[in-house]
């Protein structure tokens, strides 16, 4: 969660989608709420606050998270629930962010939780009807259907051991048995009644592309553009998800242009992909987690061009999220569950719904164009990344964010950002203008630990600044 988010829930108080925890030692609590967030709409439990607002001390946060974070095992259906510790004032507060759930109802320790208004309850058994009746009209997911795959003969056990590894490293979740395979894939929700489920098979079979052709992954790096035929790499990829997205991960930055920097407190030079790292694992876990693997002609290809890096996977973009919600961040409305709760497990996931800001803060500190997602209903999702000499194509839309940078010159109060943007309504401004440039990242507080300060005042960040700069160059009115 951004952090001009976070002071933005403390000052509007609880509500149907927010709650305040003075205290989070107590991981039923926590779960109880998570699990009518996830029931009922998606919300966030604020700990170290209390119902007024007032932020209280938490001892050792770092340690309360991991417990939670095992504690909230105890949800099923298994669920990605972020949660992160953030400073506000000098004191840290812990944030648990669930989505809303799209496999209700979720139940915490065999309890259904809903909420009701600024508060969570246990569900009466009328509530518990509906929910079950509306799931049962909908088809069961993809991955959750079970697999023709022979546990014994088509598991790929060090993908296991790895797995285990990676988890109990980060102590996310815990095993009954790390010893036995088949317990481990049930701790981890991708086998059932000794039978491995298709999210499962994908995860850790050998080659689940053997019964799944639409798993394997293709590269290409091209010496000229999407009309040329000469290649200067191809590859296909299959095996296991994990093992797959890493190699496609280094095909990408061995066929990427290095460059080099000096930076001002290190003598030595850098050298560097010339797209940032962080950004294309990003993109690849985003197009992994988020692909529609019931689609037997889709998949994800990946081109690299001289002028830019295009990453595409089949199905659209989720219901609920769309191009404009992607740059601003958003709770993940995940269409496969389970893949990314493993995925979350072994910290590939490690912010709910901030993967798109992560890519485009990534890119701007780089000093790149702003990359763009394109979404088409029958053709996929396709991130492009822009290299430093490409200038992306810019839709002149005029939205709030658009209109009052151009007014925003150095550091300004707020009065003065409104009086520039000739508006007198207070509050249409904070909602309409704010706001939203804040949470897109365009904008930030010089005193960001006291947002009421009356010292307060706002400046463009590097994205707004390039934001910016797209527009005049596009000529938007």
């Amino acid at each position: 969660m951004k952090p001009e988010k976070l002071r933005e829930l403390l000052l509007l108080g609880e509500s149907q989608h927010v709650e305040f925890k003075s205290q989070c030692r107590n991981p039923d609590v926590v779960g109880t709420a998570v699990c009518g967030f996830l029931n009922t709409g998606g919300g966030s439990v604020v700990c170290g606050v209390d119902s007024k607002g007032n932020i209280r001390d938490i001892d050792k946060p770092n340690e309360v998270v991991i417990m939670l974070e095992q504690a909230l095992q105890g949800v099923s259906p298994k669920a990605l629930v972020s949660i992160s510790v953030h400073e506000v004032e000098g004191k840290p507060l812990i944030v648990a962010e669930a989505p809303a759930g799209q496999d209700i109802p979720y139940a915490f320790n065999n309890v259904i939780y809903i909420r009701e208004g600024a508060h969570t309850k246990a569900a009466d058994v009328e509530t518990i009807r509906d929910m079950v009746l509306r799931k049962s009209v909908e088809p069961e997911r993809w991955e959750r259907r079970f697999s023709t795959a022979e546990p014994e003969s088509d598991v790929d056990l060090q993908e296991i051991s790895r797995t285990v590894t990676a988890i109990l490293k980060i102590r996310r979740t815990f095993f009954r048995d790390t010893a036995n395979p088949l317990m481990v894939l049930e701790d981890l929700s991708v086998a059932k009644y000794g039978r491995l489920t298709q999210g499962g098979d994908v995860l850790f079979c050998k080659n689940p592309a053997a019964r799944f052709p639409q798993v394997r992954v293709r590269a290409a790096c091209f010496t000229q553009d999407k009309a040329s035929d000469t290649f200067r790499d191809m590859k296909s990829f299959e095996g296991p998800l994990v093992s797959v997205l890493e190699q496609l991960f280094d095909f990408i930055i061995r066929n990427t242009a290095t460059v080099s920097r000096f930076r001002k407190t290190i003598l030595e030079r850098q050298d560097e992909s010339l797209y940032p790292s962080e950004a294309i694992r990003e993109a690849l876990v985003n197009a992994f987690a988020h692909r529609d693997y019931a689609d037997f002609s889709g998949g994800i290809t990946v081109h690299i061009y001289p002028d830019r890096l295009e990453i595409w996977n089949s199905g659209n973009l989720p219901e609920g999220i769309t191009l404009d919600t992607l740059a601003k961040g958003h709770l993940s409305v995940l269409r496969n569950p389970d893949i990314a709760h493993v995925l979350y497990l072994r910290g590939l996931m490690e912010k709910l719904g901030r993967g798109s800001i992560l890519i485009l803060q990534a890119c701007a500190e780089r000093g790149l164009p702003k990359p763009t997602w394109r979404s088409d209903y029958n053709k996929g999702v396709t991130l492009t990344f822009y290299s430093p000499e490409v200038t992306p194509e810019v839709t002149p839309e005029v939205t709030p964010e658009v209109r009052f940078l151009q007014a925003i010159k150095g550091e300004m109060t707020r009065q003065e950002i409104q009086d520039a943007v000739g508006l007198k309504d207070d509050e249409h401004f904070r909602k309409t203008y704010l706001l939203p440039a804040l949470n897109a990242g365009l904008l930030e507080m010089t005193i960001p630990d006291k947002p009421r300060s009356s010292k307060q005042k706002y400046r463009l960040t590097e994205a707004g600044l390039h934001v910016r700069e797209q527009i005049k160059n596009a000529k938007v009115p």
